[in-house]
């Protein structure tokens, strides 16, 4: 199931809510969304919730094992235990295929390449389970001793498919001890629609511009043609994750759950370590904790913990080596920015810092979309000029002037909602101190709301894919 469908807005969502109302206590309030969690889980794949479940039992075990063996080996045991068994099923459903093809192509080993369907939602939930899991061996949170607390935080529905990767830490009193008021409902609700609305008005309708260029052999692509591409595509990613996250935190915050924010307008960035702190802040965060800062190869060992951190930042998206070499690549200018100093690009015009920024962005886009290395190494000859210097393609195209121009309001207006420019207007009135401007903002923002649910609504009724794209990581 997945959130951008009249299905879910309709129909699973009012039902949820409506058990929800109904069960007077807070248990009781958590077995509703046990069940209606593991019911959305299992609504397109069921055999994968028995994953979920190994996985939730797995790692709630674990954590009393920590607690009963405090200050003895047995709890770093259960620690390694409990993180090497989490990443095993990772590597298993995730990464085996893509390894045994990489040893096949090594060594000429005609070893058989396994075809398992990725469960969805893997990579979030088993990150949540190693954050839990280590932050009880490091006494950051309480053990949670009744299994269907810990059961609900796994398989919270909002952020269970495709993130924010939500800490035990972020939810622990809440998941105990926790109050839906009108507002968080009202608030919450708005959040999910405008959600909705970067997803569907948004970001479907700057995939057909990526799909109609991207979706094909980009040999004969112009230069403009591809930057016009990549710039769609960064776009896309934006709105597509972005959208995801605050559907996921609109309707996280209906139930009474406050889950940290995982993007803050990172194309707003001056760098590239400004940029990571804005965006997937939930994944950078993990890494930044549970590795960066963890001495695996020493106290002086920093940079080559750096580089381990990008490494698994790009294994974490996708078993390709176009994502290891995404990482790494952000990962070097991590470095760069690294030596050369805060005091130094502080130093440096606005304007250049934006265009340095942007350029090193948008390029990671590039990366990031293609998996297929051949076409990848075409990408590089487009964006670059090689490939128009050489006769092999145009400067410019018609094409790409045309689909320009009769999708002008659409790019055009996708970037300056990329920007701060939103939540600067929507503050000067719900922040004002005049009952005036404050009511006239109110009013406005749920009449606002509720025209994008109505055209939400509507370009859903013969809509047949809206998979969110990072389901799939």
């Amino acid at each position: 199931m997945v959130f951008a469908d009249l299905f879910f807005i309709y129909c699973f969502l009012p039902l949820c809510l409506l058990c929800y109302l109904l069960a007077r206590s807070l248990p009781a309030k958590n077995w509703v969304l046990i069940v209606f969690s593991l019911v959305f889980y299992a609504w397109g794949e069921p055999l994968w919730i028995v994953l979920l479940l190994f996985s939730s039992l797995l790692n709630w075990g674990v954590g009393l094992l920590i607690e009963r063996s405090r200050g003895s080996g047995g709890a770093k045991a259960a620690v390694a235990l409990g993180i090497v068994i989490d990443i095993a099923l990772l590597v298993v459903f995730k990464y085996s295929g893509f390894l045994v093809e990489n040893i096949n192509g090594l060594t000429g080993a005609a070893l058989p390449v396994p075809q398992f369907r990725m469960p969805i939602g893997i990579s979030f939930f088993t990150f949540q389970a190693i954050s839990y899991v280590l932050d009880c061996y490091w006494e950051s949170v309480k053990v949670q001793r009744r299994y269907s607390r810990f059961l609900l935080y796994l398989s919270l529905f909002p952020q269970l498919i495709a993130g924010p990767i939500v800490r035990y830490s972020v939810v622990e009193d809440e998941i105990e001890d926790r109050h839906a008021s009108i507002t968080d409902v009202c608030e919450g609700a708005l959040r999910v629609i405008v959600g909705l609305a970067k997803k569907v008005i948004l970001a479907n309708n700057l995939w057909v511009i990526v799909d109609t260029f991207f979706g094909k052999d980009i040999a004969g692509l112009s230069m403009l043609g591809t930057w016009y591409t990549v710039i769609v595509y960064s776009l896309y990613v934006y709105f597509d994750f972005s959208g995801y996250s605050d559907i996921a935190i609109g309707l996280g915050r209906m139930f009474g759950f406050h889950f940290d924010e995982n993007f803050r307008h990172p194309f707003a960035c001056k760098t590239i370590a400004e940029f990571w702190q804005r965006w997937h802040i939930s994944l950078g965060s993990f890494f930044r904790d549970y590795l960066l800062y963890v001495p695996i190869f020493g106290k002086n060992r920093k940079y080559l913990s750096l580089f381990l951190v990008w490494f698994c930042t790009g294994v974490w998206h996708g078993a390709a080596w176009n994502y290891i070499i995404w990482g790494l690549y952000f990962g070097c200018f991590i470095f760069f920015e690294q030596k050369l100093g805060k005091k130094r690009i502080k130093k440096w015009p606005v304007w250049w810092k934006h265009i340095y920024s942007k350029l090193v962005i948008i390029i990671g886009f590039g990366i990031f979309y293609f998996e297929d290395l051949g076409q990848l190494g075409l990408f590089f000859q487009n964006i670059f000029g090689i490939s128009a210097l050489s006769g092999a393609v145009p400067l410019w195209d018609p094409i790409t002037w045309s689909s320009f121009l009769n999708n002008l309001f659409l790019v055009c207006g996708s970037a300056v909602i990329s920007m701060p420019l939103l939540p600067k207007v929507k503050a000067f009135f719900l922040e004002s101190p005049s009952d005036k401007l404050y009511i006239a903002g109110r009013i406005g923002s749920a009449a606002a709301c509720l025209g994008l649910l109505a055209i939400v609504s509507i370009l859903l009724v013969d809509s047949t894919n809206n998979v969110f794209l990072y389901w799939r990581f």
